[in-house]
Order: structure tokens, then sequence, then C-alpha cells
């Protein structure tokens, strides 16, 4: 999996400001944003564990939860 250099892309919370900047790919972040019921059903059947970007992913998506959540860039 690609991981970039610097950690560039994120979710931003509108109305709480908050933000966070994970280690993967815009696509991924996403693809995690579009189908987060998809990643919760999965995460409840992985023994293992997801990758700790979806795992803090869906942790702060889960705190804004009915909050305007955008993907986001850094300057």
């Amino acid at each position: 999996m690609y991981l970039p250099r610097t950690v560039t892309y994120g979710y931003h919370c509108e109305e709480c400001e908050d933000a966070i900047w994970l280690p993967t790919t815009r696509a991924e972040l996403q693809w995690l944003k579009d189908r987060e019921h998809v990643a919760r059903e999965v995460a409840r059947h992985v023994q293992s564990g997801l990758d700790t970007w979806i795992n803090e992913g869906l942790d702060f998506l889960d705190k804004h939860h009915g909050h305007s959540v955008m993907l986001t860039k850094r300057p």
C-alpha cells in the first residue's frame, strides 16, 4: 500500500473546527467516508484489527456524527 511521505489529507469538521490528518491517500479517506457503515461492520468481525488510519478515521467520524465533515488538504 502506498503511503504519502507527508500526511497531506484528512478530515475537517466544519462545526467543531476539529481536524485529523491520517497517513493515507485522499482516495482512501474518501472511500472510508463514503462507506463508513461497511468499514464499521468489517471492524466488528476482524480479529486482527484494521489499519490504524481506518480506526482513527472511524473514531473521528463517530465523534463528529451529524456534523458537516469534509475531506481537506493541508496547505
